[in-house]
């Protein structure tokens, strides 16, 4: 084996090893981005829990409705390698699932007499 021919593997392995990395940052990127909507619908329920917090139920009560509903929204409209973990079940079951809690939560908010409270 000459010099020449051992540096030149090494090389090609280098060049395969920097490949692997290249698509595995690329993978982990995509994985990161594909759960978007199921982090802006994270960051609603995370504000409707702030509003329980400071005894503003109704608010928060309203704001995780909307938040489910936004997250039947995007389950109906992304398809099924966009949703990340908003998909659960079959498309139809997920979407009818939390629409129907959304507008049930929504409906609660809303209906309650406050009673001086918000």
């Amino acid at each position: 084996m000459t010099p020449r021919s051992s540096d030149t593997r090494g090389g090609a392995d280098r060049a395969a090893r920097n490949r692997a990395r290249r698509l595995h940052q690329v993978r982990r990127l995509r994985w990161v981005l594909v759960q978007i909507p199921f982090l802006a619908v994270v960051a609603l329920v995370v504000i409707a829990a702030v509003f329980l917090v400071f005894d503003r139920w109704r608010r928060g009560a309203f704001v995780f409705g909307s938040a489910a509903l936004l997250a039947a929204l995007l389950r109906a409209v992304l398809p099924s390698s966009r949703v990340g973990l908003l998909e659960v079940r079959g498309r139809f079951a997920d979407v009818v699932t939390m629409a129907s809690a959304g507008v049930a939560i929504l409906w609660l908010a809303t209906s309650i007499d406050p009673l001086g409270t918000d």
